[in-house]
């Protein structure tokens, strides 16, 4: 796992390019560490080539997997560890069949890829997930609409292991600066937002004066 727990800097998964863009990576690992929130940067395979602390302590709880440990492929993660809606809230429409409309856009982009097929052949071999990546998924987009299957900006729901944080919503955001972008990366951070209003109210006590 990619994870640096503790605070440490984390390191750079080996990459394929130049040695410039490898000293980028092990530069921008210390700015991916300085973020306060879950946050992590990977590949057009949903390898995790950097994941800061943050990201580390919400995902330090789920047992091991031979492939699809959060910190090193988040897309299997989602998608096969038995652990993960432990983790993700509403774990079926809120991270599910997002992902798979990722792994669906990735295999049209970059079919060819060996990585990306070996996901979809697991997907395959699932009759429950290759029945919502090929029935599911289609109607979910036609019924939600395709900006649902975005990742910058939407809403979603987390269990923080620590219980004072408990469950709550993140939004997730798509930092990617263009340099990554166009090595293929994505950088994405999970913010905690603040309960609305709404939220707020419903969880105010009547008090009631006694009478005298």
């Amino acid at each position: 796992m990619a994870h640096q727990a503790g605070g440490r800097r984390p390191a750079a998964r080996p990459v394929p390019e130049s040695s410039e863009t490898r000293a980028y990576l092990e530069d921008y690992a210390a700015v991916v560490e300085a973020a306060p929130f879950p946050s992590l940067v990977v590949d057009l395979r949903w390898n995790v080539l950097l994941a800061n602390g943050a990201f580390g302590t919400l995902f330090g709880d789920v047992r091991p997997h031979p492939t699809a440990m959060p910190g090193d492929n988040f897309l299997r993660f989602v998608l096969f560890h038995p652990d993960a809606d432990r983790v993700l809230g509403e774990h079926e429409p809120g991270w599910c069949l997002p992902m798979l409309a990722q792994l669906k856009s990735a295999m049209e982009g970059y079919g060819h890829d060996h990585e990306l097929q070996a996901i979809r052949r697991d997907v395959a071999h699932d009759p429950i997930m290759e029945a919502a990546y090929r029935q599911g998924l289609p109607h979910w987009i036609r019924a939600v609409g395709e900006s649902a299957a975005r990742l910058d900006g939407a809403v979603r729901l987390l269990h923080h292991p620590d219980p004072r944080r408990g469950t709550a919503e993140c939004r997730i955001v798509d930092e990617t600066p263009p340099l990554l972008r166009e090595l293929g990366h994505r950088r994405l951070t999970m913010i905690p937002r603040e309960p609305s209003a709404r939220t707020r109210r419903a969880h105010l006590t009547v008090v009631t004066t006694p009478q005298t």
